[in-house]
């Protein structure tokens, strides 16, 4: 008779078992999903800041310790924001270098790149106080001698290697792709950027020493 039960309480006992683990497999999905809903803001996720196009009365600019560019603005909904601390970053710093400039948060390893604040559609439009603040921060980011002689040229397996005088001294330069890395623009200057990514400018190569013309002139 005992044996004769025993394969019932045998299923039993595995009903049982298999209805608790459908129980725990339950709460453990919603104690997932409630962490879930707590970590991920689906809000913060999808937000994104409106870029403004920035003037003199909705950006105000001033200098923060350490030499650092702080901002207050009038924001896309009309609130006002300050800024400890922003960056700039010229869209066409060759060709149109006082025309729209990125204002932007600093990149951080947590968010990754700083979004944009706004756009400073022309940067003369600005009191000479702010211009000259602004001036200042980007000729640290774009640095651009201008070079005033060449006075070695030579080529070594393709690539050439220049010894120049320039605004900030005696430089070397090493170029893989001449054609490339020297590049004229529309209003004459001469445009070189070297394999290190260093950035020289000749702002009229005619009035190079003939030696010195000589060595660019075949690029131009």
């Amino acid at each position: 008779m005992a044996n004769n039960n025993t394969p019932v309480k045998t299923d039993k006992k595995e009903e049982i078992k298999k209805d608790n683990q459908k129980a725990e497999a339950k709460t453990d999905a919603k104690a997932e999903k409630a962490a879930d809903d707590e970590e991920i803001d689906s809000e913060e996720l999808f937000k994104r800041r409106v870029s403004i196009d920035m003037t003199t009365e909705n950006s105000w600019f001033s200098a923060s310790a350490g030499g650092l560019i702080s901002l207050k603005i009038i924001n896309a909904e009309g609130v006002e924001e300050f800024f400890e601390r922003v960056v700039l970053r010229r869209s066409f710093p060759v060709t149109a270098p006082d025309e729209f400039i990125s204002v932007r948060e600093p990149d951080t390893r947590l968010k990754g790149r700083g979004a944009e604040i706004g756009m400073i559609r022309n940067i003369n439009n600005f009191d000479k106080a702010t211009v000259d603040l602004l001036n200042a921060e980007l000729e640290l980011r774009y640095f651009t001698p201008e070079i005033k002689k060449i006075t070695s040229a030579k080529e070594k397996f393709g690539y050439n290697y220049w010894e120049a005088e320039t605004t900030a001294g005696s430089v070397s330069l090493v170029l893989n792709n001449p054609f490339g890395n020297i590049r004229k623009l529309e209003d004459g200057r001469i445009f070189i950027s070297d394999m290190d990514g260093n950035c020289f400018i000749i702002p009229d190569p005619t009035k190079l020493d003939r030696q010195s013309y000589k060595v660019i002139e075949i690029y131009i």
